[in-house]
Protein backbone atom coordinates (compact mmCIF):
# COMPACT_ATOMS: atom_id res chain seq x y z
CA UNK A 1 0.00 0.00 0.00
CA UNK A 2 1.66 3.23 -0.86
CA UNK A 3 2.60 6.18 1.86
CA UNK A 4 -0.38 8.04 0.03
CA UNK A 5 -2.94 5.22 0.56
CA UNK A 6 -2.18 4.58 4.07
CA UNK A 7 -2.39 8.82 4.63
CA UNK A 8 -6.03 8.98 3.27
CA UNK A 9 -7.28 5.85 5.04
CA UNK A 10 -5.14 7.19 8.17
CA UNK A 11 -7.09 10.26 7.82
CA UNK A 12 -10.72 8.94 7.24
CA UNK A 13 -10.07 6.60 10.29
CA UNK A 14 -8.75 8.72 12.51
CA UNK A 15 -12.05 11.25 12.29
CA UNK A 16 -14.11 7.69 12.13
CA UNK A 17 -12.68 6.84 15.68
CA UNK A 18 -12.74 10.08 17.28
CA UNK A 19 -16.34 11.11 16.33
CA UNK A 20 -17.32 7.39 17.47
CA UNK A 21 -16.11 7.89 20.62
CA UNK A 22 -17.49 11.78 20.83
CA UNK A 23 -20.79 10.03 19.67
CA UNK A 24 -20.47 7.54 22.38
CA UNK A 25 -19.86 9.61 25.32
CA UNK A 26 -21.18 13.20 24.09
CA UNK A 27 -27.51 10.51 18.79
CA UNK A 28 -32.79 9.98 15.99
CA UNK A 29 -36.29 8.60 17.17
CA UNK A 30 -37.97 10.87 19.37
CA UNK A 31 -41.19 9.25 20.46
CA UNK A 32 -42.44 12.53 20.91
CA UNK A 33 -42.59 13.77 17.40
CA UNK A 34 -46.35 12.14 16.98
CA UNK A 35 -47.57 14.85 19.76
CA UNK A 36 -47.16 13.34 22.83
CA UNK A 37 -48.25 15.75 26.07
CA UNK A 38 -45.08 17.36 26.79
CA UNK A 39 -44.81 18.74 30.73
CA UNK A 40 -42.74 21.63 31.76
CA UNK A 41 -41.51 19.94 35.11
CA UNK A 42 -38.94 21.87 36.77
CA UNK A 43 -36.32 19.37 34.94
CA UNK A 44 -33.70 21.57 35.38
CA UNK A 45 -32.85 20.20 38.76
CA UNK A 46 -33.34 16.83 37.79
CA UNK A 47 -30.80 17.20 34.68
CA UNK A 48 -28.64 18.78 37.03
CA UNK A 49 -28.56 15.68 39.15
CA UNK A 50 -28.17 13.16 36.04
CA UNK A 51 -25.18 15.12 34.78
CA UNK A 52 -23.68 14.86 38.58
CA UNK A 53 -24.31 11.30 39.01
CA UNK A 54 -23.91 9.52 35.36
CA UNK A 55 -20.62 11.99 35.41
CA UNK A 56 -19.26 10.20 38.60
CA UNK A 57 -20.65 6.60 37.45
CA UNK A 58 -16.96 6.67 35.50
CA UNK A 59 -17.56 4.03 33.10
CA UNK A 60 -20.14 2.16 31.01
CA UNK A 61 -21.16 0.06 28.32
CA UNK A 62 -22.32 1.66 25.50
CA UNK A 63 -24.08 0.55 22.16
CA UNK A 64 -25.77 2.77 19.32
CA UNK A 65 -25.77 4.11 15.39
CA UNK A 66 -24.24 7.36 14.02
CA UNK A 67 -25.15 8.53 10.82
CA UNK A 68 -23.42 12.02 9.56
CA UNK A 69 -24.91 12.83 6.38
CA UNK A 70 -23.31 11.45 3.10
CA UNK A 71 -19.91 11.15 5.13
CA UNK A 72 -20.31 7.88 7.53
CA UNK A 73 -22.87 5.42 8.95
CA UNK A 74 -21.44 3.58 11.15
CA UNK A 75 -22.78 1.39 14.68
CA UNK A 76 -20.43 0.99 17.68
CA UNK A 77 -20.68 -1.17 20.97
CA UNK A 78 -18.07 -1.60 23.52
CA UNK A 79 -17.01 -0.12 26.94
CA UNK A 80 -16.13 3.04 28.03
CA UNK A 81 -13.88 4.49 30.91
CA UNK A 82 -14.64 8.23 31.23
CA UNK A 83 -12.71 8.66 35.14
CA UNK A 84 -8.96 10.35 33.44
CA UNK A 85 -9.83 11.22 29.91
CA UNK A 86 -11.01 8.80 27.88
CA UNK A 87 -10.43 5.06 27.69
CA UNK A 88 -11.49 1.57 26.55
CA UNK A 89 -12.35 -0.44 23.41
CA UNK A 90 -15.59 -0.20 20.73
CA UNK A 91 -16.01 -2.71 17.79
CA UNK A 92 -16.91 -0.14 15.05
CA UNK A 93 -19.04 -1.08 11.88
CA UNK A 94 -19.24 1.31 8.90
CA UNK A 95 -22.73 0.64 7.10
CA UNK A 96 -22.91 3.50 4.26
CA UNK A 97 -21.15 6.98 3.43
CA UNK A 98 -17.78 7.64 1.83
CA UNK A 99 -16.17 6.42 4.43
CA UNK A 100 -17.35 2.75 4.43
CA UNK A 101 -16.15 3.16 0.66
CA UNK A 102 -12.69 4.07 1.98
CA UNK A 103 -12.43 1.49 3.80
CA UNK A 104 -13.43 -0.91 1.21
CA UNK A 105 -11.27 0.28 -1.09
CA UNK A 106 -8.57 -0.44 1.85
CA UNK A 107 -9.61 -3.95 1.67
CA UNK A 108 -11.27 -4.21 4.31
CA UNK A 109 -14.90 -5.61 5.79
CA UNK A 110 -16.21 -2.02 7.28
CA UNK A 111 -15.22 -2.93 10.60
CA UNK A 112 -12.61 -2.19 13.08
CA UNK A 113 -11.67 -2.36 16.51
CA UNK A 114 -10.56 0.97 18.69
CA UNK A 115 -8.75 1.41 21.64
CA UNK A 116 -8.71 4.51 23.71
CA UNK A 117 -6.49 6.15 25.80
CA UNK A 118 -5.74 8.88 27.61
CA UNK A 119 -3.33 10.29 24.87
CA UNK A 120 -4.63 9.01 21.93
CA UNK A 121 -6.17 5.75 20.36
CA UNK A 122 -5.61 3.25 17.84
CA UNK A 123 -7.45 1.17 15.20
CA UNK A 124 -7.21 -2.37 14.00
CA UNK A 125 -7.61 -1.89 10.29
CA UNK A 126 -7.35 -6.28 9.28
CA UNK A 127 -5.21 -8.51 7.94
CA UNK A 128 -5.61 -7.33 4.25
CA UNK A 129 -4.65 -3.92 5.45
CA UNK A 130 -1.41 -5.46 7.00
CA UNK A 131 -0.60 -7.08 4.05
CA UNK A 132 0.17 -3.74 2.31
CA UNK A 133 0.94 -2.39 5.22
CA UNK A 134 4.53 -4.16 6.29
CA UNK A 135 2.69 -6.72 8.20
CA UNK A 136 0.91 -4.41 10.41
CA UNK A 137 -2.88 -4.32 11.41
CA UNK A 138 -2.95 -1.09 13.27
CA UNK A 139 -2.89 2.99 12.90
CA UNK A 140 -2.22 4.75 16.26
CA UNK A 141 -2.74 8.26 16.65
CA UNK A 142 -1.79 10.82 19.95
CA UNK A 143 -4.00 13.56 20.65
CA UNK A 144 -1.42 16.31 20.10
CA UNK A 145 -0.11 15.48 16.75
CA UNK A 146 -3.65 15.23 15.57
CA UNK A 147 -4.06 18.42 16.76
CA UNK A 148 -0.99 19.84 15.30
CA UNK A 149 -2.61 18.40 11.98
CA UNK A 150 -5.83 19.77 12.10
CA UNK A 151 -4.98 23.49 13.30
CA UNK A 152 -7.79 25.01 16.00
CA UNK A 153 -10.59 22.76 14.70
CA UNK A 154 -7.70 19.75 16.61
CA UNK A 155 -7.38 21.39 19.56
CA UNK A 156 -10.99 21.25 20.19
CA UNK A 157 -11.37 17.77 19.26
CA UNK A 158 -8.45 17.18 21.38
CA UNK A 159 -10.40 19.13 24.48
CA UNK A 160 -13.28 16.73 23.72
CA UNK A 161 -11.60 13.26 23.17
CA UNK A 162 -10.15 13.68 26.46
CA UNK A 163 -12.88 15.52 28.66
CA UNK A 164 -16.36 13.91 27.51
CA UNK A 165 -18.66 11.99 29.19
CA UNK A 166 -22.25 10.48 28.31
CA UNK A 167 -23.29 13.43 30.25
CA UNK A 168 -22.27 15.73 27.44
CA UNK A 169 -26.12 15.09 25.98
CA UNK A 170 -26.88 16.50 29.36
CA UNK A 171 -24.94 19.42 29.31
CA UNK A 172 -26.22 20.43 25.66
CA UNK A 173 -30.16 20.01 27.22
CA UNK A 174 -29.33 22.82 30.22
CA UNK A 175 -27.01 24.80 27.81
CA UNK A 176 -30.35 25.24 25.32
CA UNK A 177 -32.61 26.55 27.99
CA UNK A 178 -35.30 24.81 26.24
CA UNK A 179 -36.17 21.62 28.24
CA UNK A 180 -39.28 19.63 28.24
CA UNK A 181 -40.18 16.55 30.41
CA UNK A 182 -42.04 14.46 28.08
CA UNK A 183 -43.15 11.81 30.45
CA UNK A 184 -42.10 7.70 31.81
CA UNK A 185 -41.12 5.43 29.03
CA UNK A 186 -39.58 2.00 28.54
CA UNK A 187 -36.00 1.77 27.37
CA UNK A 188 -35.19 -2.17 26.77
CA UNK A 189 -36.81 -3.16 30.28
CA UNK A 190 -36.07 -0.02 31.88
CA UNK A 191 -38.21 2.28 33.62
CA UNK A 192 -37.20 5.69 32.07
CA UNK A 193 -37.95 9.91 32.03
CA UNK A 194 -37.81 10.91 28.76
CA UNK A 195 -36.40 14.61 28.74
CA UNK A 196 -36.83 16.49 25.25
CA UNK A 197 -35.45 19.91 24.21
CA UNK A 198 -33.91 21.67 20.94
CA UNK A 199 -30.20 22.84 21.06
CA UNK A 200 -30.10 26.41 18.85
CA UNK A 201 -26.29 27.42 18.49
CA UNK A 202 -27.01 30.87 18.39
CA UNK A 203 -28.47 30.71 21.95
CA UNK A 204 -26.77 28.64 24.20
CA UNK A 205 -25.97 29.70 26.96
CA UNK A 206 -23.74 28.41 29.82
CA UNK A 207 -26.44 29.29 32.60
CA UNK A 208 -27.84 26.06 33.58
CA UNK A 209 -24.86 23.66 31.80
CA UNK A 210 -21.78 24.51 34.09
CA UNK A 211 -19.79 25.15 31.16
CA UNK A 212 -17.40 27.62 31.34
CA UNK A 213 -16.67 30.07 28.45
CA UNK A 214 -13.61 28.45 26.84
CA UNK A 215 -16.01 24.97 26.53
CA UNK A 216 -19.36 26.54 25.94
CA UNK A 217 -17.15 28.52 22.44
CA UNK A 218 -16.06 25.33 21.58
CA UNK A 219 -18.87 23.33 21.77
CA UNK A 220 -20.77 26.14 19.29
CA UNK A 221 -17.72 26.00 16.65
CA UNK A 222 -18.21 22.29 16.84
CA UNK A 223 -21.88 22.67 16.09
CA UNK A 224 -21.54 25.52 13.14
CA UNK A 225 -18.36 23.71 11.76
CA UNK A 226 -21.08 21.02 11.11
CA UNK A 227 -23.39 23.37 9.54
CA UNK A 228 -26.06 22.70 12.28
CA UNK A 229 -27.99 25.52 13.75
CA UNK A 230 -30.42 23.34 15.89
CA UNK A 231 -30.05 20.14 17.28
CA UNK A 232 -33.06 17.91 19.09
CA UNK A 233 -31.71 16.22 21.96
CA UNK A 234 -33.81 13.58 23.41
CA UNK A 235 -32.48 11.46 26.68
CA UNK A 236 -34.00 8.70 28.81
CA UNK A 237 -33.19 8.26 32.75
CA UNK A 238 -33.41 5.76 34.83
CA UNK A 239 -34.62 5.31 38.54
CA UNK A 240 -30.82 6.26 39.85
CA UNK A 241 -30.46 9.22 37.44
CA UNK A 242 -28.43 7.27 35.17
CA UNK A 243 -28.73 8.36 31.71
CA UNK A 244 -29.80 5.20 29.89
CA UNK A 245 -30.64 6.38 26.70
CA UNK A 246 -29.52 9.56 24.64
CA UNK A 247 -30.84 10.62 20.67
CA UNK A 248 -29.44 13.63 18.49
CA UNK A 249 -30.61 15.09 15.29
CA UNK A 250 -29.84 17.95 13.31
CA UNK A 251 -29.48 19.03 9.71
CA UNK A 252 -25.10 19.34 8.82
CA UNK A 253 -23.14 20.42 5.48
CA UNK A 254 -23.49 17.06 4.31
CA UNK A 255 -27.18 15.39 5.48
CA UNK A 256 -28.51 14.84 7.88
CA UNK A 257 -26.75 14.01 11.60
CA UNK A 258 -29.15 10.95 13.30
CA UNK A 259 -27.48 9.07 16.25
CA UNK A 260 -29.13 6.83 19.12
CA UNK A 261 -26.94 5.65 22.06
CA UNK A 262 -27.85 3.40 24.69
CA UNK A 263 -25.64 3.01 28.17
CA UNK A 264 -25.85 0.08 30.39
CA UNK A 265 -23.49 -1.30 33.30
CA UNK A 266 -22.42 1.72 34.62
CA UNK A 267 -19.16 1.24 37.12
CA UNK A 268 -18.28 -2.19 34.56
CA UNK A 269 -14.40 -2.53 34.56
CA UNK A 270 -12.46 -1.43 31.76
CA UNK A 271 -8.84 -2.88 30.92
CA UNK A 272 -7.26 -1.59 27.46
CA UNK A 273 -3.86 -2.33 26.37
CA UNK A 274 -2.32 -0.73 23.70
CA UNK A 275 -1.22 -2.87 20.53
CA UNK A 276 2.38 -3.87 19.99
CA UNK A 277 4.78 -1.64 18.60
CA UNK A 278 5.89 -4.13 16.03
CA UNK A 279 2.43 -4.48 15.14
CA UNK A 280 1.23 -0.96 14.80
CA UNK A 281 1.75 2.35 12.25
CA UNK A 282 2.22 5.51 13.67
CA UNK A 283 0.09 8.11 11.67
CA UNK A 284 1.88 11.27 12.43
CA UNK A 285 5.57 8.81 10.91
CA UNK A 286 3.11 7.89 7.98
CA UNK A 287 2.02 11.96 7.43
CA UNK A 288 6.24 12.55 7.62
CA UNK A 289 7.24 9.97 5.10
CA UNK A 290 4.12 11.25 2.70
CA UNK A 291 5.83 15.16 3.12
CA UNK A 292 9.25 13.88 2.58
CA UNK A 293 8.30 11.60 -0.50
CA UNK A 294 6.17 15.11 -1.72
CA UNK A 295 9.43 17.14 -1.34
CA UNK A 296 11.58 14.51 -2.98
CA UNK A 297 9.27 14.43 -6.08
CA UNK A 298 9.22 18.15 -6.52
Amino acid sequence: MSTSTVRRVGLSVAVAVALTSVAACGGSDSENEGGAAVTRAEPIAALLAVQKKTGGANSAKVEGTTTMGTTMAMKQTGAIDWSDGISGALEITSTGGTMADILKQAGGDGTMQARYFKDGYAANMGDVFAKQAGGKHWITYSYEDLAELSGASGDVMKDQMQNTTPGQGVKALLASGDVKKVGQEDVRGVAATHYSGTVDVAELTAKNSELDAAQLAAFKKQLSDAGISTEKVDIWVDKNDLLVKKTERGQMKTGELNSTMFYSDYGTKVSVERPPASDSVDFAEVMKKQQGASGSAS
